[in-house]
């Protein structure tokens, strides 16, 4: 079974929906921001141009070959903070990117990814198309925008189906083959071992396999299962840590690594807080040798229901 295929049976048992055409859209139900606190200067209007602009290429343009309703589209925030205009059409600033994806048969959405990404610059002005193409780097601004959005839909999959998200990581990795000879930083893998490069680097490098494993384990075979099955589900979700526990030791210190325990620590704490004692022990220690840093944190564990 192909993985869109595998992801559309799950979300029609996951969502209650009419199925008409009229329902048919994009894949991205995504919150775009654009701001300029710092930015002195009168014309406003631009940078809510470009708000709109980034909008529609987000969330009308087709991302994938894959027809979703509504209700299946991916939700996500991409908001913007320009801190320097450096001349008319072009910006320095920061982008801050989340990721979130549904619980089945809940309300909860649990964060998959929340990064800030400081190293980003572009060229735009004012009446400017925001277009992007496939296998092109012709703007910064909209190739790390795709970028973010191919590493969306690689994460989203994976997380439905064991490595389902190939595709999407693969076109996350075109980019930033076609950026390498781009002026603006965030795309060499010399310039920071925390940049565009490392994070597709981390997910496609097949050494680091058991990271991906990890997304499906515990959201698939974990959180889903809460629902129904309360201490299945949080068994899932021990075995995912082991999976990820592995992946630490192989290669400690991996980028992805700490954005996925930045991205979940405290769901890690609230899941196993009403543990039974073993299971506690095992997932604080487990916690604790991946995210030294964060001990005290992951000794919240202990302490509930005491």
């Amino acid at each position: 079974m192909n993985q869109p295929t595998a992801r559309n049976t799950f979300l029609s048992l996951l969502m209650i929906f009419f199925l008409s055409p009229a329902l048919s859209a994009q894949e991205f139900f995504c919150s775009v921001q654009v701001s300029a606190p710092q930015v002195q200067q009168t014309n406003r209007e631009k940078f809510q141009e470009l708000r709109q602009g980034l909008y529609e290429l987000i969330n009308e343009r087709r991302w994938t070959d894959y027809t979703m309703t509504r209700n299946e589209r991916i939700e996500c925030t991409i908001a913007i903070t320009i801190t320097e205009e450096i001349s008319s059409d072009q910006f320095r600033g920061k982008i801050n990117i989340v990721l979130k994806r549904p619980v089945f048969g809940t309300s909860y959405n649990t964060t998959m990814f929340n990064y800030m990404d400081d190293k980003f610059e572009f060229q735009w002005q004012e009446g400017q198309a925001i277009e992007y193409i496939d296998n092109t780097f012709s703007s910064n601004l909209t190739s790390t925008i795709a970028f973010y959005l191919y590493l969306f839909l690689g994460l989203d999959f994976d997380s439905f189906q064991m490595m389902g998200g190939t595709p999407y990581l693969d076109k996350a990795q075109q980019i930033v083959s076609s950026a390498q000879g781009a002026r603006e930083p965030g795309w060499k893998s010399f310039e920071s071992m925390r940049n565009r490069y490392w994070l597709v680097e981390n997910l496609t490098n097949s050494s680091y396999s058991n990271v991906r494993k990890f997304m499906y384990q515990y959201h698939r075979l974990g959180l889903d299962l809460m629902q129904d099955n309360m201490e299945r589900g949080r068994q899932g979700v021990l075995t995912a840590l082991e999976t990820l526990q592995r992946a630490h030791r192989e290669k400690p210190n991996l980028f992805i690594m700490q954005l996925i325990l930045d991205a979940k620590r405290d769901e890690f704490i609230n899941i196993f807080s009403q543990a039974a004692a073993p299971d506690k022990t095992k997932a604080a220690n487990i916690l604790k040798e991946m995210d030294p840093s964060k001990a005290s944190e992951y000794d919240r564990i202990m302490r509930s229901g005491q």
